[in-house]
C-alpha cells in the first residue's frame, strides 16, 4: 500500500523525461520511420478521411498551419451522411466551418484556448473551452486525458529521405501525432521547414492531401494605436535590459515594445510564439541570442505567426529553434534563461493586482495559454535578474476602464495577486510585488485613466477603509 501511495506521489518525476544536463525534453518517436513502411500515396481530402468513424476523436493543427481542406471534407461528411466528430484544438486560421450554426451538434469542439472563430459556439453551448495552462496541454493528450484517435496535420513535403517538418507549429501537435493513433497529413510546400522537435517521418502518416494554398499568414501589419505605443516604450525604456531574454505574447503592445527596442543590445528570444516584430531586430543585430545562458544563438519558440516574409525567414534557417509547448514554457527551461522577461497582455485588473486575461465578464475570450507558465517563472530566473511584465491599455475601445473596483462578476482570475508584479498602461509602470493590498491601489490608481481615478480612490478607500498610500 505504502509503495503504490509513493509510486502515485512521484508519478510525474517518473514520467518527466532529461537529459545528462537534467534538462527535460520531449519525446518524439514519430521522429523515426517505420521499417519496411513506405510512406502513403497521395489522395484527395475526401479519401484521406473517409477512414474516419464517427464519434472519433481528432486532433486539429492549429495557427498557420490550420488543415482546411481536411476540416472541410469531415464537414461535408457531416452533413451529408450524419457523422458527428469531437475536435480539440487551440487557436485556428481560416474559414472554421463547425464554428457556425449548420454544424452545431455534428462537431463538437473542446477549445484548449478560444479563438475568434469559435468564441460564439462556445457562448452557445456548442463547443467547450477547457482552462489549462499552455504548458500541461501536451500531458492531456499523452495521458489521454483529451483522446487522440486521428490527428490532422499541415507538413512541409517529404525530403529526399521521407522526412517532414510541422513547421512553426510544433506547440502542443508534437504530443497529439506522438499519442493518435493515426495521422493525416495536409502537405503544404509554403511551409517552412524547421530545426528542433517539429521532425516526423512520412511512414507515420495514414494519408497525405497536396494543396497548393498558402499556409495561413499576416496579410497585412498589425495596427498599433498610440497608447500602445506609449506602453511600449514605456516597458522598452525602463524594464528590459540588455541582454535580456524575452518573452512575448500576442497583440499590439507586444508588438511596440519590440519596435521600441531598436537601441538595445543582445538581446535574446525564448519564448510560447515569435512574430514578425523580431525580424527588425534581427536584422539589425539588436536580437543575437549571445548573451543567453541556455541555447546561445538559438531563437527558441512552440510557434510564429507573421507574415510570409518572416515564414521564408524561419525557413530551413538554423537559428530558430521549434519544440514542444511542454518544454518551451517547463519552469526548469524559463528559469535557465538569462534576465528573463515575459511581456504579456491583460484584459482587466482590480485594485489588489488580480489578473483577468481569458473573459471578459461571465463571457468565455481566449484562454490561459502561456500567460501564467511565464509569470510565474520569469522573475524566477537562476540568475536573479528576470522580470514579470503585464500590460493594458487604461481602458477599452469603448472607454470602459480596465483597472476597476473589483473584477466584473463571473470574470475569472488568470494571475492571482502573488503572481502580479510589474503592470504597465499608458500612463506608467506600477511595481506591485511585495506591496500590501492599500499600497497596491495606491500604485495602480496613478496608472489608471485620469478620469478614472477619483472614482477608484472613493471605491478603494470604501473596501480597505484606509486611504491608498505608497507609505508602509
Amino acid at each position: 500500500m505504502f509503495t503504490r501511495h509513493l509510486r502515485r506521489a512521484f508519478l510525474p518525476l517518473l514520467k518527466e523525461q532529461r537529459n545528462s544536463h537534467g534538462v527535460p525534453f520531449a519525446k518524439n518517436t514519430r521522429a523515426f520511420p517505420i521499417a519496411g513502411r513506405p510512406a502513403p500515396r497521395f489522395v484527395s481530402a475526401e479519401e484521406a478521411v473517409s477512414s474516419i468513424p464517427s464519434g472519433a476523436h481528432i486532433y486539429i493543427h492549429g495557427h498557420a498551419a490550420t488543415p482546411t481542406e481536411l476540416c472541410d471534407a469531415l464537414c461535408d461528411r457531416a452533413l451529408s451522411d450524419g457523422y458527428k466528430y469531437n475536435f480539440s484544438h487551440i487557436i485556428l486560421s481560416g474559414n472554421v466551418r463547425w464554428g457556425k450554426k449548420e454544424l452545431y451538434g455534428k462537431i463538437r469542439s473542446n477549445c484548449l484556448f478560444i479563438c475568434g472563430s469559435m468564441r460564439q459556439a462556445v457562448i452557445d453551448g456548442a463547443a467547450d473551452y477547457t482552462p489549462v495552462f499552455l504548458v500541461d496541454i501536451p500531458a492531456l493528450y499523452y495521458d489521454k486525458i483529451v483522446p487522440v484517435d486521428y490527428a490532422l496535420v499541415s507538413v512541409s513535403p517529404p525530403d529526399e529521405h521521407g522526412y517532414c517538418s510541422l513547421g512553426v507549429d510544433v506547440d502542443c501537435t508534437s504530443a497529439a501525432i506522438n499519442s493518435a493513433k493515426h495521422i493525416i497529413a495536409l502537405v503544404n510546400p509554403s511551409m517552412p521547414r524547421t530545426f528542433g522537435d517539429g521532425t516526423v517521418h512520412s511512414s507515420h502518416f495514414s494519408a497525405m492531401v497536396k494543396t497548393d494554398r498558402l499556409i495561413y499568414h499576416k496579410a497585412v501589419p498589425e495596427q498599433i494605436g498610440e497608447a500602445e505605443q506609449k506602453i511600449g516604450k514605456l516597458i522598452a525604456e525602463n524594464l528590459v535590459e540588455n541582454g535580456a531574454t524575452l518573452q512575448l505574447g500576442i497583440g499590439g503592445i507586444p508588438d511596440s515594445t519590440l519596435a521600441s527596442m531598436k537601441n538595445h543590445k543582445d538581446l535574446g528570444i525564448h519564448t510560447e510564439m515569435m512574430c514578425d516584430g523580431i525580424l527588425d531586430l534581427l536584422e539589425s543585430n539588436v536580437i543575437n541570442n549571445q548573451a543567453k545562458a541556455f541555447m546561445p544563438g538559438k531563437n527558441v519558440a512552440s510557434f510564429a505567426y507573421g507574415s510570409m516574409r518572416f515564414f521564408q525567414h524561419v525557413n530551413n534557417n538554423p537559428l530558430f529553434h521549434f519544440a514542444s509547448c511542454g518544454w518551451t514554457n517547463h519552469q526548469d527551461i524559463i528559469r535557465r534563461n538569462s534576465k528573463m522577461t515575459a511581456i504579456n497582455a491583460c484584459i482587466e485588473v482590480d485594485l489588489t493586482g488580480q489578473v483577468v486575461s481569458d473573459s471578459i465578464g461571465e463571457r468565455f475570450y481566449s484562454g490561459f495559454g502561456g500567460q501564467v507558465d511565464f509569470i510565474t517563472n520569469a522573475c524566477k530566473g537562476y540568475d536573479g535578474r528576470g522580470k514579470s511584465i503585464l500590460a493594458m491599455t487604461s481602458r477599452t475601445e469603448k472607454g470602459r476602464p480596465k483597472i476597476v473596483p473589483t473584477i466584473a462578476q463571473g470574470a475569472g482570475v488568470v494571475c492571482t495577486r502573488a503572481h502580479t508584479h510589474h503592470l504597465v498602461t499608458e500612463y506608467g509602470i506600477a511595481s506591485l510585488f511585495g506591496k500590501s493590498v492599500r499600497q497596491r491601489a495606491y500604485e495602480l490608481i496613478n496608472i489608471a485613466h485620469p478620469d478614472d481615478r477619483e472614482s477608484l480612490e472613493k471605491e478603494a478607500f470604501k473596501r480597505m477603509k484606509v486611504m491608498p498610500s505608497r507609505e508602509n
